[in-house]
């Protein structure tokens, strides 16, 4: 049996980084409702600008699918997950991540997903939100297929949030210990 030993703190990054996954069916285009993580929203503090209806649909929609890419990238150890929903920043930390966990042979997943999301900020133009989430899950971290580590979590996560051709990106996701 081969054991990973990882450096200082590595734990704790691919702890907070990851800690929002959700184990992931098929492919990345499967979005049933059995695996979408449940995403609570308040738009009450949007401001300056109040956030239309649809948008808050599409942002809700397409930042659920931007978890499940992330619970499929973690899980399987795969970069092709992050492409539809991330971009920059948020894409490069992921990947330095998951190249990590390929490196040390662990994967992570995350269950029962609940997000309590608050909308901290629309752009009067419309093309910037910023969203303070509170994460409850169960963080699983895995060394081939054997479980080494179980814990329930509860994380705090600045996103910024831009369109892009046809969905919501997910350009900063920034662990932070409370808001």
């Amino acid at each position: 049996m081969t054991r990973h030993v990882l450096a200082p703190g590595t734990m704790v990054m691919l702890a907070l980084l990851s800690l929002f996954l959700l184990s992931f069916r098929a492919g990345a285009a499967d979005f049933s409702p059995a695996s979408t993580p449940q995403i609570e929203i308040n738009t009450v503090n949007s401001g300056p600008r109040a956030m239309e209806a649809l948008t808050q649909q599409n942002v809700v929609r397409h930042y659920g699918r931007a978890w499940q890419s992330l619970a499929d990238a973690f899980d399987r150890n795969t970069l092709v997950s992050l492409n539809d929903y991330f971009v920059g920043a948020a894409k490069d930390q992921l990947t330095g991540t998951v190249k990590e966990q390929q490196r040390t042979g662990i994967h992570s997943r995350y269950l029962d997903q609940r997000h309590m999301v608050d909308v901290v900020f629309y752009a009067p133009e419309g093309d910037v939100v910023m969203l303070h989430d509170t994460v409850q899950c169960d963080l699983e971290v895995y060394d081939g297929d054997k479980s080494i580590h179980t814990e329930p979590a509860v994380l705090h996560y600045v996103v910024l949030m831009t369109p892009g051709a046809d969905r919501w990106v997910i350009r900063q996701l920034q662990a932070v210990p409370q808001f």
